[in-house]
């Protein structure tokens, strides 16, 4: 097994720490992984990407020109990312921000309205988390257990009061992705 994923989108978004939660999640299960971070100078706004390996196997590089999975969250990661995706991959997408859905017929894409449902529920700090739950429903390359221990792991102890909620928001996550026909 090798899943080779791109996370992309604006600062903020928590494009980097759902790569780091994932990566954490590998590890925990003894997979071999690598998280490979990009992103602009700007704290937030500017652009970030993630690219995360997770193997059973040694990994030769942490560099990739093309992904099993894309997670976009804004239309300058479409643009960049779509035609990155392997024939036969999966490109999830945030819908919010999309001005110009996905094209491409060789690939399975999934849509969730992630942002807006963070929105309703007034709480935008789980928009990654709600993300992460929606791929993980998709691509299951890592057990449940593995993946609260990697982001316990990931967030600072101040914030492990959030954990159930972010837990929740995994769940829902992947009770509202939906494959785009």
């Amino acid at each position: 097994m090798k899943e080779t994923i791109i996370l992309a989108g604006f600062g903020g978004q928590g494009v980097l720490s759902m790569g780091k939660i994932l990566a954490y999640s590998g590890i925990m299960q003894d997979y071999e992984v690598t998280w490979m971070p990009s992103y602009g100078p700007e704290m937030r706004g500017g652009t970030a990407n993630v690219t995360v390996v997770i193997s059973d196997r040694k990994i030769s590089s942490p560099i990739a020109s093309e992904y099993d999975t894309a997670i976009v969250l804004n239309q300058q990661s479409m643009d960049k990312f779509e035609s990155k995706v392997r024939p036969g991959g999966v490109l999830i997408y945030d819908t919010n921000g999309i001005t110009h859905a996905p094209t491409r017929t060789d690939i399975e894409i999934y849509k969730i309205d992630a942002a807006a449902e963070c929105a309703r529920l007034g709480q935008g700090k789980l928009f990654n988390t709600m993300i992460l739950g929606g791929y993980l429903k998709i691509k299951p390359v890592v057990k449940m257990e593995n993946v609260m221990a990697g982001l316990k792991k990931s967030l600072p102890e101040r914030a492990w009061k959030l954990l159930p909620q972010n837990e929740e928001a995994i769940m829902h996550g992947g009770e509202i992705i939906r494959k785009v026909e």
